[in-house]
């Protein structure tokens, strides 16, 4: 892989990580659902089991209560292992409010955590195969 080849890479999967967070936040589920491989597993920020599958991201996404969100995605960082594999982690920082009209006040603290990525790249196209967040600390003003 040339270095050009792996700027381009980085380019690609810094895009993704951040084009999942904008689908997340205009809640186009199927958009970000289909930004996993069709094995991709999910496992939320907020815990619980992986989930396993584009078609269970999709259904857990489309279960979940409506609700704004603003995710701010920083310190991207990918390391590219071949033409076809990379890794990526990133830091998020989460604002949660209830559904109703914009500016919407926050219905909790602002949550601080990240992704760690596995991504693969199918044809021309990078995506999740495995997408782990966590949380590290809530925010209270």
């Amino acid at each position: 892989m040339s270095p050009l080849e792996r700027l381009i890479a980085e380019a690609e999967i810094t895009r993704l990580v951040t084009r999942y967070a904008v689908l997340n936040d205009e809640a186009d589920f199927d958009g970000a659902a289909a930004l996993f491989t069709e094995d991709g597993t999910l496992t939320r920020p907020s815990g619980g089991e992986p989930i396993r599958g584009r078609a269970a991201i999709l259904a857990a996404y489309k279960a979940r209560p409506p609700r704004i969100s603003r995710h701010i995605i920083s310190n991207v960082l990918v390391d590219v292992t071949s033409a076809t594999e990379a890794r990526c982690r990133s830091t998020m920082l989460l604002f949660t409010a209830p559904p109703g009209e914009l500016p919407a006040k926050a219905s909790q603290p602002a949550l601080l955590g990240g992704f760690e990525d596995r991504l693969v790249k199918q044809g021309d196209t990078w995506l999740f195969a495995e997408r782990r967040g966590w949380l590290d600390l809530k925010v209270e003003a």
